[in-house]
C-alpha cells in the first residue's frame, strides 16, 4: 500500500514542473516584451530629441546669417536665409529652415530637424537688440549714491508712461550692487547669471520698484568697430579759447586738452553729426567744457581715459533730453577709466563695458551707461531713455536675438 501511495506522488512532481516552467516562461516572454518596448520608445524617444537639436541648430544658422548680414553697414539685406536638408556635421541629422518677414513687421524663423524616422519643428521671432537695455550695467560694481531717483521717459515719445527702468550686473560676488539709503529704482534690480540676489544687492534701505533676481543669461558685450574716419595726425587743444567741431572737421586726434588760463578752455560741437576718435586720453581743467549744442551729436571713441577736473563738465544741450545726443565708446585694448562731469543736466550714453566709470552731475542724468565697474556720485534724479530699445540695422553693436521660441 505504501508503494502505491509513493508512486503517486512521484507522478505529481511533472505536472508541477511543467506549471513552473510555463509560468517562468510566460514571465520571461513578458519581461522581453517590456525590455523591447521600452528600447524601442527609447530609440523613438532619442530620436525625437535629436531631431530638435537639429531644429534647433536651424534656427542657429538663421540666426547667425541674419547677424552676419549687419557686418556690412550700410546694411542690405539682398535674401532673406533659408536652406534645405543640410547635413550636420559630426551628427547623422538634417535641418532645414527659412526665415519670413521684413524689418518693420519684424522676422520670424523657422526650422525643421530630421532624424530617421523622426520630424521635429521650431520657430522664433528675430529681434533686433541694442546697447542699452538698461539704465545702468556693469561687469562688477554699481553704485548709487543716497538719494539717487532712477526711473524711465522715452524722448521719442513724449506720451509713453512706462517709468520701469532695470539695473544689473552680470557679477555674483558679494555686495557687487551697493544702494545707499534713499535710493529708489522703479525697475527690477538684476545680478549674474547663478548668483544670489540677497548676497550680491547690498541694500541699505532703497525702495525698489520692481524684482531682485538672477539674470538667466549674462548679457554680451558687442565689441564696438571704430568707423574709418581722416586722421588728422593732431591733437585738439583748447588753452583758454574756444574750439569749434563740425561734421567736417570729423576725424581721428592724439588727445584732446582743455585748459584754464583766465578763462576756461571749451569745445563746441555744432551743425549736425560729429564722429571723433581720439587715440589717447581726454583731460579737461577746470572749469572746462565739451559742448554738443542743440541739433547736433557727438559720437566720441576713446581709446584712452577722461579725466575731468572740478568744475568741468561734458555735455549735451538737447532739448528733447534725447540720449542719442552723445555717446561715449571705450575702444581701447585694456582697462579704461572715464571720470565724467556735468555741471547741470547730463544727456548721454556711455558703452565702456572695459572702463571704470564714475559720474557727477550737478543736475538730472538723462540716458543709460554700461561699464565694468560703476559708481553714480552725485545721486539726485536718474532718467533711462526709453528710446534707445528702438534701433535700426544701422547702429552699433546692434545684434538679432532670438525670442518667443516654441515647437509646432
Amino acid at each position: 500500500m505504501s508503494k502505491i501511495i509513493k508512486q503517486k506522488r512521484y507522478g505529481a512532481a511533472v505536472p508541477m514542473a511543467l506549471i513552473a516552467i510555463m509560468i517562468l516562461l510566460v514571465m520571461g516572454i513578458g519581461l522581453l516584451s517590456l525590455g523591447m518596448n521600452r528600447r524601442i520608445y527609447a530609440a523613438r524617444t532619442s530620436s525625437v530629441i535629436a531631431a530638435r537639436c537639429a531644429a534647433d541648430s536651424g534656427l542657429a544658422m538663421a540666426l547667425f546669417q541674419m547677424n552676419d548680414s549687419l557686418q556690412t553697414k550700410p546694411w542690405k539685406l539682398d535674401a532673406l536665409p533659408e536652406a534645405t536638408d543640410v547635413k550636420l556635421p559630426y551628427f547623422d541629422a538634417l535641418c532645414s529652415y527659412e526665415v519670413t518677414g521684413d524689418l518693420s513687421g519684424g522676422y520670424v524663423a523657422a526650422s525643421t530637424g530630421k532624424f530617421g524616422s523622426a520630424r521635429r519643428a521650431v520657430s522664433a521671432n528675430l529681434e533686433l537688440k541694442g546697447l542699452f537695455d538698461h539704465a545702468v550695467l556693469t561687469r562688477a560694481d554699481l553704485i548709487l549714491k543716497s538719494g539717487t531717483n532712477l526711473n524711465a521717459y522715452n524722448s521719442a515719445d513724449p506720451l509713453d508712461s512706462n517709468t520701469d527702468a532695470d539695473i544689473a550686473t552680470q557679477s555674483i560676488a558679494e555686495s557687487a550692487i551697493t544702494l545707499n539709503s534713499g535710493v529708489s529704482v522703479s525697475g527690477d534690480v538684476r545680478v549674474g547669471r547663478g548668483g544670489d540676489p540677497d548676497s550680491v544687492i547690498k541694500d541699505l534701505g532703497a525702495d525698489v520698484g520692481g524684482w531682485k533676481y538672477a539674470m538667466p543669461e549674462n548679457e554680451r558685450f558687442p565689441e564696438i568697430e571704430v568707423p574709418v574716419l581722416f586722421d588728422s595726425g593732431t591733437d585738439i587743444n583748447a588753452k583758454g579759447s574756444t574750439v569749434t567741431i563740425t561734421p567736417a572737421d570729423s576725424g581721428i586726434y592724439t588727445d584732446i586738452a582743455l585748459k584754464s588760463t583766465g578763462a576756461p578752455g571749451m569745445l563746441l560741437i555744432r551743425d549736425g553729426d560729429v564722429e571723433l576718435h581720439v587715440t589717447g586720453d581726454i583731460n579737461l581743467g577746470n572749469s572746462c567744457e565739451i559742448v554738443v549744442e542743440d541739433g547736433s551729436t557727438l559720437k566720441l571713441y576713446v581709446d584712452g581715459n577722461v579725466d575731468c577736473d572740478n568744475g568741468s563738465s561734458i555735455w549735451a544741450e538737447d532739448s528733447s533730453k534725447s540720449a542719442k545726443a552723445l555717446t561715449l565708446y571705450a575702444t581701447g585694448d585694456g582697462l579704461q577709466d572715464f571720470d565724467l562731469k556735468a555741471k547741470n543736466n547730463w544727456v548721454g550714453t556711455v558703452y565702456a563695458p572695459n572702463a571704470d566709470v564714475t559720474l557727477y552731475a550737478g543736475g538730472d542724468i538723462y540716458g543709460a551707461i554700461i561699464a565694468n565697474n560703476f559708481e553714480l556720485k552725485s545721486g539726485g534724479d536718474y532718467h533711462y531713455d526709453r528710446a534707445l530699445k528702438n534701433v535700426s540695422p544701422d547702429d552699433e553693436g546692434v545684434r538679432f536675438v532670438l525670442t518667443k521660441w516654441n515647437e509646432k
